[in-house]
């Protein structure tokens, strides 16, 4: 599996086309669905990586990049936690649309590929990625650009939905993600569809192990991942030496 398979897709222009036409459908209602689906629990997540990377966001000039952005969460949590240069990036202008309007305007956003970003070679000092990666046409060339654009001494963290360990928790997740979430999502959103490919995007994406090795293999150093709420969720980092 090289990245994303939404059904009726053949290819990866195809994924990532319909991967941007659906989250700019679901853009207006975006963050009312991310805190009320995950009970609020999505900030706590954030909050957590800003806590991981905080040594790399307290560096001298340090510069950040975020990508799959989407309406800016992540991207706004660093920028209130340090004073480095932050940016969100995002191939979907819906979502970046309403980040500018969370960030009341301030010029911190670009419209790109995750797969091919118009960054130098070297240039970032930490690359993140929350809730979006699994959306990507192609994990590993994703995590490749996201190891191009980064500094020795950087660090990418991917925060991303994973298949819980405990496999009485996992069923009653499963149930969560397959019955309640898209009832919820489509009702809500006007947009069942998305919110049925969201969990099956999960269900499909590679395990916590199986990502930490893809790290590896693209070139990141001391690649690691940490569950949190029973596994639901991973943190995964890794560096360039």
């Amino acid at each position: 599996m090289k990245g994303t398979t939404p059904e009726g897709t053949a290819g990866e222009q195809q994924a990532a086309a319909y991967v941007r036409d659906m989250f700019a459908q679901i853009a207006p209602r975006y963050d009312l669905l991310n805190h009320l689906l995950s009970f609020n629990i999505d900030r706590y997540w954030r909050s957590r990586t800003v806590d991981r990377v905080r040594p790399v966001l307290n560096r001298k000039e340090a510069r950040v990049i975020d990508l799959c952005c989407g309406t800016g969460d992540l991207t706004l949590a660093f920028a209130d936690a340090s004073g480095a240069s932050i940016f969100g990036s995002d191939f979907c202008h819906p979502m970046l649309t309403a980040a500018r309007t969370k960030s009341h305007g301030r010029d911190r956003w670009f419209e790109a590929d995750a797969l091919r970003l118009p960054v130098a070679d070297a240039s970032v000092d930490l690359v993140s990625a929350a809730f979006g990666f699994r959306n990507l046409a192609n994990y590993d060339e994703g995590l490749k650009e996201m190891r191009r654009v980064l500094r020795p001494g950087g660090m990418a963290a991917i925060l991303e939905f994973s298949q819980p360990p405990n496999p009485v928790f996992a069923g009653l997740y499963g149930f969560y993600s397959k019955r309640v979430l898209p009832r919820i999502g489509g009702m809500i959103s006007g947009s069942r569809e998305a919110y049925k490919y969201l969990p099956e995007s999960v269900r499909k994406f590679p395990g916590a192990e199986e990502l930490a090795d893809r790290m590896r293999s693209a070139g990141f150093a001391d690649a690691r991942f940490e569950r949190m709420t029973f596994g639901i969720v991973a943190l995964h980092t890794g560096k360039v030496t």
